[in-house]
């Protein structure tokens, strides 16, 4: 028996669909009922996917991370449409009476009711699929059946539920025209009781209920069409300088090619390779040690003291000093998670570095003769890289700027996709710098992880998703446009990345994701020609 909720209008894979054997759910706030309205599967608060660390778009990233700047995720602010085609074919005995009120963080409450001669339509339907179903004795399959005979040997309670559930989901879609293409998709939230509504129409033999859906938000802008003449000031960062990128790059590969050697003598100090374990606890409200964090050890981590506080930051400077074998205990802030403690112990080694000269040209960047010719195809490299940074340095003070022009209510739903999306970023990122286990993903992929994330992040995924709506406003207001080339082309990449890592995806998700991103490049294209664009060094 296939299984549908009650509450969702467009019932098509989306990211807020999941697979249980042969039966497709999806998410909702309420309960679940089959196709034939004859059985219950109730679920209290939200249901709640679990994280796929991969979940982040191949287009996103492809697209993204070049000359546009903007990666649109697959929060979508596009409507999904309300009624679907066999629902208008389903006419109802009787008009629903629909009363919308608008509710907070862009969203409506609809507050049905439901006629007499809707519920007994409703109720002789569900009492013809008993019968279809159940083997009464005395009966053929399939025949007519007396109600009173019927109800009994099914069970008056069972038939009751049924009956609920069949009008909830025959009226629902009905109940939604009022918000028709502008109600988010996956959004939609019965917040009546079930067992409230189960009592009222064993009493009353018809049915009320309350509807919450997310809409999609409108924007005002302040100045207004202040976006198209803007003063943008970019603040550089001395990391992106080419000379100084290629000094670095050139001192990593020269120690790879050094020896290492144990120190006994002193501490750790910064130029040393330090191989540690790492374990971590909690800290309770008193300041005292609580339990530990399995899936924060690390065993045999190779830390190289000259890239500092990338790992995280204060770690350097937590364990400077720490001699051989020994251990050091430091507070940190850790996978923003709020403070933890760290233990840290280490086996320390120096480098025995050979001559630089020509003769390592090769094992310093093949195909290079000379250490001057490796010099120049790095300083080539971190040319293009520093082009880029600034690129990007540009793109991201323009969404800034923008960011700050928009006031909007943020949709619930949008906010926690949007938060699932980066959330699945965050644990790309740490995979490929921490090589988790399988149980450790599976730990952090989990939904209090997820829970914590969205709230620590609250400031920074709302602001990301006010972006994302301001360049989508942009977009509409100026008549900007791409070919459907480009969006093919991009499409059936992104697709052909997703295959080659085996990897599952939505194709009309991937192109909504697609078609957001090539948005998001014309508009920073179009905001860049307008604006004056001043460059600093910090």
């Amino acid at each position: 028996m296939e299984l549908c909720v009650i509450s969702s209008i467009n019932p098509v894979h989306s990211s807020s669909t999941r697979r249980l054997g042969s039966r497709r759910l999806f998410q909702s706030d309420s309960l679940f009922l089959s196709r034939d309205g004859c059985s219950l599967l109730r679920f209290h608060g939200r249901l709640k996917k679990p994280i796929k660390p991969l979940e982040l778009s191949c287009a996103a990233k492809k697209i993204g991370s070049g000359g546009g700047g903007v990666r649109r995720s697959a929060a979508s602010t596009k409507a999904a449409p309300a009624v679907e085609p066999s629902v208008k074919e389903d006419k109802l005995p009787a008009e629903l009476q629909v009363k919308e009120t608008q509710a907070p963080n862009s969203s409506v409450k609809l507050s049905v009711e439901v006629p007499a001669v809707v519920c007994e339509d409703c109720y002789q339907r569900v009492l013809t699929e008993f019968m279809k179903m159940a083997k009464v004795p005395g009966f053929r399959p399939g025949k007519r059946v007396p109600e009173n005979i019927i109800v009994g040997f099914v069970g008056r309670p069972y038939v009751l539920r049924a009956t609920v559930e069949s009008i909830l989901k025959r009226t629902l879609p009905h109940a939604m025209e009022s918000v028709t293409g502008k109600a988010l998709k996956d959004s939609i939230q019965i917040v009546s009781s079930f067992p409230e509504m189960e009592k009222a129409y064993s009493q009353l033999r018809t049915l009320s209920y309350e509807v919450v859906v997310d809409v999609v938000p409108e924007l005002k802008w302040n100045p207004e069409n202040g976006y198209k003449d803007m003063k943008v000031v970019v603040e550089l960062g001395d990391e992106i300088d080419a000379k100084k990128a290629c000094e670095r790059q050139l001192r990593q590969k020269y120690k790879s090619l050094g020896a290492l050697k144990i120190v006994t003598d002193r501490g750790l100090q910064v130029g040393d390779l330090a191989v540690i374990d790492i374990s971590a606890t909690t800290i309770d409200e008193d300041g005292s040690t609580g339990e530990a964090i399995p899936d924060a050890e690390s065993k045999g981590f190779h830390f190289d003291t000259e890239e500092g506080n990338r790992l995280l930051p204060g770690f350097l400077d937590s364990i400077l000093g720490i001699e051989l074998a020994s251990q050091s205990h430091s507070r940190l802030c850790f996978l923003n998670h709020g403070s933890k403690k760290v233990s840290v112990a280490s086996v320390l080694s120096s480098l025995d570095l050979p001559t630089l000269d020509d003769s390592l040209a090769d094992k310093l960047l093949p195909g290079c003769t000379t250490l001057k010719e490796v010099e120049e195809t790095l300083t080539k490299r971190c040319q293009e890289m520093e082009e880029e940074a600034k690129e990007q340095a540009t793109d991201n003070a323009i969404l800034e700027q923008i960011r700050k022009m928009v006031e909007v209510e943020i949709p619930q739903s949008l906010f926690e996709e949007q938060g699932r999306q980066f959330y699945g970023a965050r644990l790309l990122e740490i995979q490929g710098n921490m090589k988790l286990t399988e149980d450790q993903l599976a730990s952090l992929s989990s939904q209090k992880s997820v829970n914590e994330f969205l709230e620590t992040q609250r400031e920074s995924i709302t602001n990301i998703i006010k972006q994302n709506l301001a360049v989508g406003d942009i977009f509409k207001r100026e008549n900007l446009e791409f070919s459907t080339d480009e969006l093919v082309k991009e499409v059936e990449n992104s697709v052909t990345e997703f295959k080659k890592h085996k990897q599952e995806y939505d194709e009309e998700r991937v192109k909504d994701q697609v078609q957001e991103i090539l948005e998001g490049a014309k508009v920073l294209e179009w905001l860049k020609e307008r604006a004056e664009i001043q460059y600093i060094t910090r």
